[in-house]
């Protein structure tokens, strides 16, 4: 299908007719008009004026229930009450000190009492850069210079990691990313331990593994519990170290992120979102030999040869910092993070009867406090548990829907109010209510009822 003017794309334009103006502007500043690619849409992106809770406010006064969640960074939705006064107190004591304070050092005991696997921190800018980092840490430690990852798993976009993420999966590197840089990278299938177990018994260049605990994207792509046991296992025995990127899943599956809700332990993990309280930042965590790597010695050699540097000038700066120890402080007991999770559980269950009652072959899965739709041809006949079962190929997760149709999904839902993730789906966060999850529901059953009419699907 192509990117035509259908029903459901003409609602979204008759009702956001300000967001379109932005985007004609947008367009003369920006490339294709964004300052991120997720939010790239067709016709035009939403542009908003405000928020707060679980509910955002475009430039043409309508309100949205929100399932972006700030890429996935607001467990506690929009202005939380005890964010937004922590960082306004922190405002009139400064936003930027270029030195050591004590709220970085309260942040990371906060988040070494919590994570399993934390002994040691480094603070960052962002993901991206935390991907960057731990990598880079994995290969001194070792002396390696391989890395293994899952096809489908993104652990941000600088070269080492920035392709086999999306829907091509074939390693090919994007525009701008060397040969070499792909040929230190080593692919594998998700879930596949056999094919794990040939490649690293094969080589002795491999540093370290890396996997988003919960399978790709929040468990676009899902994976089990029982497959990072048999991966922890694995590198255990072979040496190779065993990197989370915990970057989503990291404290809204659980308080100690997803390695405390599956009981595995890895060797490091990387942060970034929610750990900062909706503001930027990240972090790095792990083993403190490991850790130790960035740590200075009396020993010009060993500082200038053999140290990780680490630099970022806004790393662990006051305002992430305070806002980020806020929001772990809020968390640590798990109530909010179970609370997201059972919204999760009953916003699939209710997007899944609607299309069963409309008869449209779609389906809505996921774990926690995640959702991601799924529409299939009528010849695909599986279901839930056949991807609870790991039965479904991973390509019909991620590189099987156009992104045409993905566009027309987001747009149908935004016409009724609703905000998604363009992958599609979205995040819950523990200050959604009944209200939020009924009107999702009834606007989800408005599209397929389009859908069905205009013959979208299949």
């Amino acid at each position: 299908m192509s990117d035509q003017i259908t029903p459901v794309v003409e609602a979204y334009i008759e009702k956001t007719p300000k967001s379109r103006a932005l985007y004609q502007r947008s367009l003369e500043l920006f490339p294709s008009g964004v300052t991120h690619d997720s939010r790239y849409l067709h016709p035009y992106p939403l542009s908003v004026d405000r928020a707060d809770g679980s509910h955002k406010w475009d430039v043409d006064g309508r309100e949205y229930v929100d399932y972006f969640g700030g890429h996935g960074a607001l467990l506690l939705g929009h202005n939380h009450p005890a964010v937004v006064e922590a960082v306004q107190e922190q405002l009139s004591k400064g936003t930027h000190y270029g030195a050591s304070h004590e709220l970085e050092l309260e942040w990371a005991e906060q988040m070494i009492q919590m994570v399993p696997c934390a002994e040691k921190v480094r603070f960052t800018g962002s993901g991206t850069e935390s991907s960057l980092l731990i990598l880079r840490l994995a290969r001194a430690y070792t002396g390696r210079p391989k890395i293994l990852r899952f096809t489908t798993n993104f652990h941000g976009w600088h070269d080492q990691v920035a392709f086999a993420g999306g829907a091509g999966f074939d390693g090919t590197p994007p525009a701008g990313i060397t040969q070499d840089m792909v040929d230190n990278t080593l692919l594998c299938d998700p879930n596949n331990i056999d094919q794990v177990k040939d490649i690293l018994a094969s080589r002795d260049d491999v540093a370290a593994v890396i996997i988003e605990p919960t399978g790709a994207s929040f468990g676009r792509v899902p994976t089990s519990g029982d497959f990072l046991r048999e991966l922890r296992a694995l590198t255990r025995e072979l040496g190779v170290l065993l990197i989370f990127d915990e970057v989503i899943t990291g404290f809204r599956v659980a308080p100690g992120g997803a390695q405390a809700h599956y009981g595995v332990t890895p060797d490091l993990a990387l942060f970034a979102k929610i750990i900062a309280g909706g503001f930027p930042g990240g972090a790095v965590t792990g083993r403190s030999d490991i850790m130790d790597m960035m740590t200075f010695r009396e020993d010009p050699k060993w500082n200038t040869a053999h140290r990780v540097p680490h630099q970022g000038t806004f790393n662990a700066n006051p305002i992430s910092a305070c806002a980020g120890l806020t929001t772990l402080r809020l968390i640590a007991d798990g109530e909010l993070i179970d609370k997201a999770n059972r919204y999760g559980e009953d916003l699939r269950a209710g997007m899944n009867e609607v299309a069963q009652k409309q008869g449209v072959n779609w389906l809505v899965y996921g774990e926690f406090s995640g959702f991601h739709i799924l529409p299939l041809s009528k010849d695909q006949t599986f279901d839930l548990e056949d991807i609870a079962a790991g039965r479904v190929p991973y390509t019909v997760f991620k590189g099987s829907v156009p992104v045409s149709l993905m566009h027309q999904i987001r747009c149908g839902l935004m016409a009724e109010g609703i905000d998604i993730v363009s992958w599609p789906g979205g995040v819950i966060s523990a200050v959604h209510n009944e209200a939020d999850l009924e009107k999702t529901i009834e606007g989800y059953e408005k599209l397929l009822a389009v859908v069905k009419e205009c013959r979208i699907a299949g």
